[in-house]
């Protein structure tokens, strides 16, 4: 079926105060990502673009649409691909990746050989466009490739958008996703140029896999046990207090004693959760699991 676009005054579509408590109360249930009063206006542009798509006229009546579907989930799906922001690229955070591969990496492989358990379970749990996965999978590739060739490795990424999974599928990036302080070296070596796009290698690609997850689904989330490294990085800053506190109870319990919990640089678990020890690093830290 065409939509016939649809003429909007010379302001667009208009969100209400009134209008926005209700759409973020049932973002939030939902999903956890919550919005202060102050997101009033992204909310409102990044919304219009679907009223826009259903041929509405108003907020008023997109709210009134939503909250009678008998199953929400798909709409709802279309407003996390609309509302959340996917900021990612390769090799983020140097510093936290170099303690990673070089310090605490060695380290658990070594504990797991000596304990004759040959298995390694890396959870990136707000995956975006896939360039952090990609990139623990080329780490693991380049400094362990026995292990990626011998051992039982399962490297997951998740997110609640579909429409960014796809992305992640996809695995060809532009400029953009190169940006950081990313060695050439790993450029040449595991991506291949596609029509202006660069390709992740198969070498690299088949080690990975992704599904979608809603955080807010503390059983989903229980269900991806046996995390040896838990990337969540740039995430906990959607969630208000409580949903922090839930989420992040959830995924101590699904790391392996002995394993590590990395979050964003600028974030903390201070206020949040006691039950992790804090581990330093020359410009970094993350949080261990007795």
């Amino acid at each position: 079926m065409e939509i016939t676009p649809l003429k909007m005054g010379s302001k667009g579509l208009t969100l209400s105060k009134a209008k926005f408590l209700e759409l973020r109360d049932l973002i939030y249930e939902r999903s956890g990502i919550f919005f202060p009063e102050g997101k009033l206006y992204l909310v409102e542009g990044r919304l219009s673009r679907r009223i826009r798509e259903l041929n509405m006229g108003s907020f008023d009546e997109y709210v009134r649409y939503l909250k009678g579907l008998v199953d929400q989930s798909a709409e709802l799906k279309k407003i996390y691909n609309l509302i959340t922001i996917n900021e990612t690229y390769f090799f983020r955070y140097g510093k936290q990746l170099d303690a990673f591969s070089q310090k605490i990496l060695p380290e658990v492989i070594k504990r797991r050989e000596a304990e004759g358990n040959r298995r390694l379970k890396i959870w990136s749990s707000a995956s975006s466009s896939g360039e952090e996965l990609y990139t623990i999978a080329m780490l693991l590739r380049e400094m362990y490739p026995n292990v990626v060739n011998t051992w039982r490795i399962d490297l997951v990424g998740t997110d609640i958008s579909q429409k960014i999974l796809a992305d992640a599928k996809a695995a060809e990036y532009g400029r953009n996703s190169f940006r950081g302080q990313m060695n050439e070296y790993y450029k040449k070596r595991y991506f291949n140029p596609n029509n202006g796009k660069f390709a992740v290698a198969d070498t690299v690609r088949k080690l990975v896999r992704f599904d979608y997850l809603n955080l807010n689904d503390v059983s989903a989330v229980r269900r991806m046990r046996g995390v040896d490294f838990l990337f969540c990085r740039n995430v906990l800053i959607y969630f208000d207090l409580t949903m922090k506190k839930r989420v992040t109870r959830a995924m101590y319990d699904v790391i392996n004693h002995g394993g590590y919990l990395f979050l964003g640089e600028a974030e903390s678990l201070h206020g949040i959760s006691s039950a992790f020890r804090v581990v330093h690093f020359p410009g970094a830290f993350v949080y261990g699991k007795e």
